[in-house]
């Protein structure tokens, strides 16, 4: 019998999520006036959720629904029942921007200076009703020490799929730039790799010490220094090495990708995902749905970034590169959205706040153009899919784990509801809003 290490480590995933005190040991009756399922379906009127121990038993209308005896019921009145949100592209560890020291921090902070301050950020995300995310990128494995402590039930925050250090060209947007030579000259180890020999030695190098997902660089940046944001970085062969090294040992790759030519070449080499895609075309959007890559366009990060350059925060090539990236990504989403491209729900939090991840939900509606109840998706059930998870997160189903949010109101009228969250229940535990 042949096993593929893609089936061996969704496995070892699928255990690691499954272990710690955090699993809840009871009956629940969640009730309220309507409920969404994360599927993009209609809300069902006066929406029931069943939850045992840590799984979902039943789900529909209250007139379809048998009641446990001995449940806990939990009546929010005039509000929705939704799947878990989550959030694909966050950095969950160190300062977020905005922050005066956040610009030093690689050359002044304790290592372990950014994995402290994770854990307040890993909760206010869990309270912001995300209780699942995917960590693009972080700094001394700081993410893989926080996923252990969230699993070990030390600390509450998301559950977490992590890429440890994301893997981009020396002097490219994933490298530390504007510091004199010696100070932060990366390797491998860092994730700095030239040609596709060194590309294949980082990836393994990340899988060896915890990596769930490879996050690369495959262009410019806007908050880097010296790069343009729109320039290819890696070309087709090496991007070509760093997917087929990370299919190989069952990895789905996460591609920053602003710039139009560069979209096309992640693509075309296999990228599970492309992130921000600020500067996608038609001819790139069409290779997208036709390929199933996802799209994660971050559209709160754009929102910022814009905000901080026209108040004067940020200055010089990066002020520039923000404007620019921010105007495009309007146009990036709906030009997505009107291709059939698959849109999962990611925030870049770090760039934004911790906590204040609902407002994507927003941004999709009023920025990409797109149906509330689509937008939801984004964060659920499709989220779930580009992360490999659907199995047992991302919609309200008979069967999958107990994460389930509740929101105030109508989110389907009006998607600002999102942001405030009144209840958040994570594998059957209540986190947010335990109330008869």
């Amino acid at each position: 019998m042949v096993v593929s290490s893609a089936s061996i480590h969704s496995q070892e995933s699928e255990n690691q999520l499954k272990t710690g005190p955090q699993n809840s040991k009871g009956t629940f009756v969640l009730r309220a006036t309507r409920l969404i399922d994360g599927t993009g379906k209609a809300p069902v009127r006066n929406g029931v959720v069943v939850v045992i121990d840590d799984k979902i038993t039943a789900v529909g209308g209250s007139d379809s629904i048998t009641i446990p005896t001995g449940a806990k019921i939990i009546d929010f009145g005039d509000a929705t029942l939704l799947p878990g949100f989550i959030d694909a592209h966050t950095h969950i560890v160190g300062r977020v921007l905005g922050d005066p020291d956040r610009g030093t921090s690689s050359v002044k902070d304790y290592e372990s200076f950014g994995a402290i301050l994770g854990v307040g950020n890993a909760s206010r995300m869990l309270m912001a009703g995300f209780t699942s995310i995917r960590n693009v990128g972080a700094y001394n494995f700081d993410d893989m020490a926080l996923r252990k402590a969230v699993n070990e039930g030390w600390i509450i925050g998301p559950r977490m799929q992590n890429a440890g250090h994301a893997i981009g060209i020396t002097g490219g947007h994933c490298d530390e730039n504007a510091y004199k030579p010696g100070l932060l000259d990366g390797s491998i180890k860092e994730g700095i790799a030239d040609g596709p020999e060194q590309v294949r030695a980082a990836v393994r190098y990340q899988i060896k010490y915890g990596a769930d997902v490879i996050k690369t660089c495959a262009t410019g940046g806007v908050l880097s220094e010296g790069d343009a944001v729109g320039a290819t970085e890696y070309t087709f062969e090496e991007l070509k090495a760093l997917v087929d090294e990370a299919s190989k040992l069952g990895r789905k790759v996460a591609a920053h990708a602003h710039g139009t030519e560069g979209i096309k070449i992640a693509t075309r080499a296999g990228v599970a995902s492309i992130e921000h895609g600020s500067f996608l075309d038609e001819e790139g959007a069409k290779l997208m749905a036709e390929r199933g890559t996802f799209l994660v366009s971050t559209l709160m990060a754009g929102e910022a970034v814009e905000r901080l350059a026209k108040s004067g925060v940020l200055k010089g090539l990066i002020r520039e590169k923000a404007l620019a990236a921010a105007a495009a990504m309007r146009t990036a989403t709906r030009l997505a959205v009107a291709n059939k491209v698959p849109i999962a729900l990611g925030t870049d939090a770090g760039v934004i706040p911790h906590g204040t991840n609902g407002h994507e939900f927003t941004l999709l509606v009023e920025w990409g153009g797109m149906p509330p109840l689509d937008a939801i998706t984004a964060g659920t059930l499709n989220a779930a899919k580009l992360l490999g998870w659907d199995k047992h997160l991302g919609s309200l189903t008979v069967g999958k784990w107990a994460d389930i949010v509740a929101v105030p109101g109508d989110p389907s009228k009006d998607i600002r509801n999102l942001e405030k969250p009144i209840f958040v229940m994570k594998n059957g535990v209540v986190y947010k809003g335990d109330r008869d």
